[in-house]
């Protein structure tokens, strides 16, 4: 039986991740609990119970070795599995999202984009190639893709999205506003961008009144 992981500290995970490679830059071999927490605002004990939801981690008295750390929560995330992506829509999100450098540092690599628009299927943005998307079923499983990246309008999602499941995607990332359906076995992530906006706006007011 898997042991039952909340999910508030598989949020966190990908912070201590960016956390980590930031301190690694600086030339931080070993950093602590409470330095992690003095950066990210986050109580050490906090950080110490998420950990250790995974393993055991870091040396008493002297803290975590942050490449150590580092690479042990990259596999906890499934990173070194090279995931294979796919965007479909390649308006101004989806492009933004293909030419995202980090992609690849991260470990997933966009195999290809897919629009309805002739004018730009065909052509490649930082090296990855816009298919029609009449093409989808073909190059998805010829290409092997694992997670489709929906930035088509809301109108438009659930048709892509049902087209990425027959295709044999295992994962979706939703960016269009709207709920998809989809079976319990493909794992939906959605992204509502108007989210974050919308709450610093109402922290904003409440300060201004």
């Amino acid at each position: 039986m898997k042991k039952y992981i909340s999910g508030a500290t598989i949020d966190r995970l990908p912070i201590y991740l960016r956390t980590l490679q930031l301190a690694e830059e600086e030339g931080k071999m070993i950093i602590s609990s409470e330095e992690l927490g003095r950066r990210l605002d986050i109580t050490p004990e906090q950080i110490r119970k998420d950990l250790t939801s995974f393993g055991q981690f870091g040396r008493k008295g002297i803290g975590y070795f942050v490449a150590e750390l580092k690479n042990h929560i990259g596999k906890i995330l499934g990173l070194d599995n090279h995931w294979r992506l796919a965007i479909i829509g390649v308006g101004h999100l989806g492009a933004a999202l293909a030419n995202y450098e980090n992609f690849t540092s991260l470990g997933f690599e966009i195999s290809a984009l897919f629009d309805i628009d002739e004018r730009v299927t065909g052509y490649e943005i930082n090296g990855v190639k816009i298919y029609d998307l009449r093409k989808l079923d073909s190059v998805v499983k010829r290409k092997n893709i694992d997670i489709g990246i929906i930035t088509v309008p809301a109108v438009d999602a659930q048709e892509v999205a049902d087209m990425l499941i027959q295709a044999g995607v295992k994962g979706i990332w939703n960016f269009a506003p709207v709920k998809l359906n989809v079976p319990r076995n493909i794992k939906l992530v959605n992204e509502d961008l108007t989210v974050g906006l919308n709450a610093l706006s109402y922290h904003l007011t409440q300060e201004s009144n």
